[in-house]
């Protein structure tokens, strides 16, 4: 058998330093992160693009899937019954394409939207109403807008980031 990529779940925050320890172990792993600006100048410039995964590439005739298990901060490889789930070099190899697309762009603007300001939904349901920024939601593309639709109280709609736009003032 050949070596092969699956997705290692680790424990919150535990990201690093598990692959850091794969490193010493030998054990190729691919980390995706993405850098941020904060709005907080101390917080972190560097964040997880899925908390709480990450890749590693080995050959399972070598390494004992129950490693990962043992070792600190990991939670075990993903499977599907007892089966590790190997995940295609071209998926990797396309994320690896994309964070350099982000990388290149300046990174994750994670405050995009003020509260208050009027913004234009561009996709799903509700495309072409204008509503009104909410709030940001936990979580990478999550938001909250208040949308006026069939009645005068604004409801709070949860929407993707990608699915609103802002309202050019004229």
């Amino acid at each position: 058998m050949s070596a092969r990529w699956y997705a290692l779940r680790v424990k919150p925050h535990k990201e690093r330093s598990v692959y850091e320890r794969l490193r010493l172990e030998a054990i190729e792993a691919f980390f995706p992160e993405v850098r941020v600006r904060p709005v907080n100048p101390r917080a972190r410039k560097q964040k997880p693009y899925f908390p709480g995964y990450m890749f590693v590439r080995t050959d399972l005739t070598d390494v004992a899937p129950g490693m990962f298990n043992w070792m600190p901060g990991a939670l075990g490889l993903v499977t599907f019954g007892d089966i590790p789930a190997a995940v295609p070099d071209n998926l990797i190899y396309e994320l690896q394409k994309q964070l350099a697309e982000i990388e290149a762009q300046g990174g994750v603007d994670q405050k995009k939207y003020k509260k208050g300001e009027r913004v234009r939904i561009v996709s799903g349901p509700f495309t072409g109403y204008e509503a009104i920024f909410d709030t940001h939601l936990s979580g990478q593309d999550r938001v909250q807008v208040l949308l006026t639709f069939l009645s005068r109280y604004p409801q709070p709609t949860q929407l993707d980031r990608d699915d609103i736009e802002k309202v050019k003032e004229t």
